[in-house]
């Protein structure tokens, strides 16, 4: 892992390699590197470290047009070394590879390659590719590489060039995502939209067991074993402002005040407000389905598993249907009893999550109708599913996810109302109130995000905290798990979320005057509930910091942090704004890189 950008056409090929590297930064990396083809012999930079060290290396210089290969690593195979980062060569110096994810018989390539006489200069997996499209390197590039792929078992992805065939790069998927930018006149290969938006919006999306063969005006998809397939570039609605910082002065603070745009771009044309109906074409759910349906399955990782604990709430109390919660790294292992009853949604802004794609696919095999909630129209769950519901929340940059959470909660409160108009449980005119106040949320989360600099002298005092506790009960409860998440994320504070009901099963024992409690207590129907929890933290000398509502008093807490007042179903979407930029405020007094926090990357592609 975790980047990989290859380019082929008319422009200065070593700045487009190096911008395509910064455009992948944010995946999270220990090393980068880069190799292009001049005068027929290959020319390769690498560092470890930041993309920095790299550029300082290729100092300046500019060779023209050309084709070249690029990635940024994160070390699976192999210490964080120059040595060890990408591309990759062969024996000969005539071939190089990128690759990401895991080559699993790697080891038995090598003693075999090695028995051969070849010869090895790294720790990694990744070089046993370089050696094995060499080995085969008789008629071409690209029957070199069908023919490495048949001895590789794993989950990965690859590009390779090679100097004796400068004008093409072959491009690999078995796990990790990999795509095409069509371009005029050119062509780029990446891991990530993101790197070929400022090149172009038609992008072709490769599905596990294909590979591309790219050249400057053309590309061809075939499978592994030969095939060929027949596929339109899909047209994007991102652009490349997008992704930039606009003038924030890091991404995750621009998503962060993004996140009423995505909220309404995840509703627009979804919602007719005259009558309450719901419009989820996409989710390919029929009447007829609708008469075998019997509970849903919620299945996600990370923060997409809070906002899959919230939809529990929203379809069980909107919809009347039962619903569980799974995390997909332990859906498959425990042998789930789903059928075709049970519908499966799986929650993902990347589409990618390795983990999430297997439980999808376990799902799919035993019967189930599985639809796929996601930020990505052409990623692999919303290729592999029965059908999507994306957010359109535009691309998020970095790695602690902010509006592709919220966008996934108005999603989900979306999808519950469907639901039940679609199981009889609810009527169109019964989910108007609910769908108006939606409709008011970005405008709230606009007050709230107004009050930054409340959070932001918050942060200031508590930065130096070695932990914090947040508590929360009912449909708030998963934001304290998410408030807790993202300060852990990039502040690298040891926090942890609990329902304030479990207070006296044990997190009461944590409570001293050094531990800062943060209480979320925006949802009415609980209130007095969690006001005894508060009054337990005070008793035991805990700092108090309260969430709550601008109509609710408060004179328990030490310090109070505020939103507008809004219905407790949609609390945790306004809820988790403040948590949000308090994490944020406190990563950058203690001096943290926000949007790269260390061992972490956006999207998690192999297991």
């Amino acid at each position: 892992m975790c980047g990989i950008i290859g380019y082929l056409g008319s422009r200065d090929v070593i700045p487009v390699l190096i911008e395509g590297l910064k455009k992948l930064e944010y995946r999270g990396y220990d090393s980068a590197g880069i190799a292009i083809v001049q005068d027929g012999e290959l020319r390769i930079w690498r560092s470890s470290g930041k993309i920095a060290n790299l550029e300082s290396q290729v100092n300046g210089l500019r060779v023209g047009k050309g084709t070249g290969l690029g990635h940024t690593r994160w070390a699976t195979h192999g210490r964080p070394s120059e040595e060890n980062a990408h591309p990759h060569r062969d024996c000969s110096g005539k071939i190089v590879v990128v690759h990401n994810g895991i080559v699993e018989n790697y080891l038995e390539v090598k003693k075999a390659l090695i028995a051969e006489g070849h010869r090895f200069t790294t720790e990694t997996d990744t070089e046993v590719i370089a050696h094995l499209v060499e080995k085969h390197f008789t008629h071409g590039l690209e029957e070199a590489c069908r023919k490495a792929l048949s001895e590789l078992e794993g989950v990965f992805s690859f590009a390779a060039l090679s100097a004796k065939e400068p004008n093409v790069i072959i491009a690999a998927r078995n796990g990790p995502p990999l795509l095409v930018g069509v371009g005029d006149g050119e062509n780029i290969v990446s891991s990530d939209v993101d790197a070929v938006l400022a090149y172009t919006k038609r992008i072709l999306f490769l599905n596990n067991h294909e590979m591309a063969i790219v050249t400057q005006s053309s590309t061809r998809i075939m499978t592994f074993n030969g095939s060929h397939i027949e596929r339109e570039p899909e047209t994007l609605r991102w652009n490349p402002i997008m992704v930039e910082k606009g003038g924030f002065k890091h991404f995750m603070l621009k998503e962060i005040h993004e996140q009423p745009m995505a909220i309404r771009e995840t509703c627009y044309g979804r919602v007719s407000y005259d009558t309450g109906q719901i419009f989820l074409e996409d989710a390919g759910l029929d009447s007829d389905y609708f008469r075998q349906m019997r509970s849903v399955a919620l299945i996600a990782c990370g923060t997409s598993w809070h906002a899959a604990l919230v939809g529990k709430f929203y379809i069980e109390q909107i919809a009347r249907i039962p619903c569980e919660v799974d995390y997909a790294s332990e859906y498959r292992y425990r042998r789930p009893l789903t059928n075709g009853n049970i519908l499966t949604v799986v929650i993902t802004q990347s589409g990618e999550t390795a983990d999430t794609l297997a439980a999808l696919r376990e799902a799919r095999d035993l019967g189930s109708r599985v639809v796929a909630i996601c930020n990505v129209s052409g990623s692999m769950a919303v290729r592999e599913s029965d059908g999507m519901i994306l957010t359109h929340a535009g691309p998020e940059i970095g790695v602690a996810s902010t509006k592709a959470f919220t966008s996934q909660l108005a999603a989900l409160y979306l999808l519950a109302h469907f639901l039940g108009q679609q199981k009889g449980t609810i009527q169109p005119a019964d989910s108007l109130q609910g769908l108006h106040e939606l409709a008011r949320l970005p405008h709230l989360i606009e007050i709230a995000l107004q009050r930054e600099n409340e959070v932001d002298e918050l942060a200031r005092r508590f930065f130096r905290a070695s932990d914090f506790l947040y508590i929360a009960r009912g449909i708030n409860y998963p934001i304290a798990l998410e408030g807790a998440l993202k300060l852990k994320e990039i502040s690298y504070i040891h926090a942890e979320g609990y329902p304030a009901g479990e207070m006296k099963h044990g997190p009461i024992a944590l409570i001293d005057e050094d531990l800062p409690v943060v209480v979320i207590t925006t949802n009415r129907n609980l209130a007095s509930k969690t006001a005894s929890n508060m009054q337990e933290v005070k008793a035991r000398g805990g700092t108090l910091i309260a969430l709550t509502t601008d109509d609710e008093p408060d004179t328990v807490s030490d310090h109070v942090l505020r939103i507008p007042s809004v219905s407790d179903l949609l609390s945790p979407i306004l809820s988790v704004i403040p948590l949000q930029l308090l994490a944020y405020h406190i990563a950058l007094y203690r001096g943290c890189d926000v949007d790269q926090p260390r061992n972490l990357a956006k999207s998690v592609t192999v297991e």
